[in-house]
C-alpha cells in the first residue's frame, strides 16, 4: 500500500516544489495563491469550462448603460461609460481579453470607468462573439461594428482610441491595421499584453509564460479562433496581428507587458517593428509581473498593479490631449 502511494505524492511533491519556484520569480507582492492555480484551458475542457461558466448566476448591470451597436451580423452588445466630471474630450473603444474563447465586457467595468476618469474619454466596451461557436472573423467583426458606430457617433473631429488586454488588446491591434486599410479613423492604440502570434507555442528560451496563460493554453485559444491549428500557415488579413508584413502608417501605440509573460517576446518584437515602421511606439516592460497580473485576485489590488493601470490612463490621456490640441 505505501508503494502505490509514494509514486504519486512524490510527483505532486515535485510539482508543488516547481510551481513554487516559478511563482518565486515573480515580485514578492504578486507572489498570491491565485498565481499557483494550474490552467485548465485545453481541447476536451473548454466546451465544459464554458458550459461551468454559463450556468454560474448573472447580476443584472443595472447601474451601467448598456448599448446595442447595429451590425450586418446583428446587434453586439456593449457598456458604455462617461467621466464622472467634465465632458470627455476622446473616445476609447475597448476589447475584453479571455484567450478569445472566454470572457465578456462585464468583467471590466472598474477598468473602463478608470479610463474613462482618469483619462477624461468616452469609453465604448464591446461584448464580441467567442470562439470556437463564433471562429474568425466574427468576433473582428464585432469590434469593427463597434468602432463604426463609435466613430459615426463622436464624429471626426475627437480623437478615436482602440484598445485591451491579452486576446483584447490582439484584437485592436487587428482593428487598427484593419481600420487603416479601410480609412477608418483610429488615432491611437491601448495594448496591455496583447495576444499577438498564433505561432507562441513554447516557453522560449527564457521560459516565460509559466504562470496563468501558457503555451498549452494560447495553442487552443488561438485554434479555436482560427478554426485551424496554431501556428499553421495562415493568409487571411486581419486574423493574427503579428503576421502583418508593412506596419507602416498605423497609429501610435502604447505596449505594456510584463517580463514574465507569455507573450513577451511577441508584444517586444510587435513594438520594435512598429518603431522601424515609422510609428510612435510606448513600450512599458513591468519587471516580475506574469500574465494578467492586474486583474488576479490578490495581485489586483497591490501597489505595483494600482501603478500599472494609472500608467495606462496616463498614456491613454496624453494621447488623446495631444490629438485634441
Amino acid at each position: 500500500m505505501k508503494l502505490i502511494w509514494a509514486a504519486p505524492l512524490a510527483a505532486a511533491a515535485v510539482a508543488g516544489l516547481t510551481k513554487h519556484r516559478q511563482v518565486g520569480r515573480a515580485r514578492p507582492e504578486l507572489r498570491v495563491p491565485a498565481a499557483y492555480t494550474p490552467n485548465p484551458l485545453t481541447d476536451r475542457g473548454l466546451p465544459l469550462m464554458k458550459a461551468a461558466l454559463a450556468r454560474l448566476p448573472h447580476t443584472e448591470d443595472t447601474g451601467r448603460t448598456q448599448v446595442s451597436v447595429p451590425s450586418p451580423d446583428g446587434p453586439v452588445p456593449a457598456f458604455t461609460y462617461t467621466p464622472t466630471s467634465g465632458e470627455p474630450h476622446g473616445a476609447l473603444l475597448w476589447i475584453h481579453g479571455g484567450g478569445r474563447v472566454l470572457g465578456s465586457a462585464a468583467q471590466d467595468h472598474d477598468l473602463c470607468q478608470m479610463f474613462a476618469d482618469h483619462a477624461g474619454v468616452f469609453v465604448l466596451s464591446v461584448d464580441h462573439r467567442l470562439a470556437p461557436e463564433h471562429p474568425y472573423p466574427a468576433p473582428l467583426d464585432d469590434c469593427h461594428a463597434a468602432l463604426t458606430w463609435l466613430v459615426e457617433r463622436r464624429g471626426t473631429d475627437g480623437p478615436i482610441v482602440v484598445g485591451g488586454a491579452s486576446a483584447g488588446g490582439g484584437l485592436a491591434a487587428e482593428l487598427a491595421q484593419r481600420a487603416h486599410d479601410e480609412g477608418l479613423q483610429v488615432d491611437f492604440q491601448l495594448l496591455l499584453y496583447p495576444m499577438l502570434d498564433d505561432r507562441t507555442l513554447s516557453h522560449g528560451p527564457h521560459d516565460r509564460g509559466r504562470l496563468v496563460w501558457t503555451p498549452g493554453a494560447n495553442r487552443v485559444g488561438w485554434s479555436a479562433y482560427l478554426g485551424h491549428p496554431a501556428g499553421q500557415d495562415e493568409q487571411r488579413p486581419y486574423a493574427v496581428g503579428a503576421r502583418r508584413d508593412d506596419l507602416t502608417g498605423l497609429p501610435p501605440a502604447w505596449i505594456g507587458v510584463g517580463d514574465l509573460d507569455l507573450f513577451y517576446d511577441e508584444d517586444v518584437d510587435y513594438a520594435r517593428r512598429l518603431e522601424a515602421a515609422g510609428v510612435a511606439v510606448e513600450l512599458h516592460v513591468e519587471e516580475g509581473m506574469y500574465h494578467g497580473a492586474d486583474a488576479l485576485p490578490g495581485a489586483s489590488t497591490t501597489p505595483a498593479m494600482v501603478a500599472l493601470r494609472r500608467r495606462m490612463a496616463e498614456a491613454l490621456g496624453v494621447a488623446t490631449a495631444r490629438i485634441s490640441s
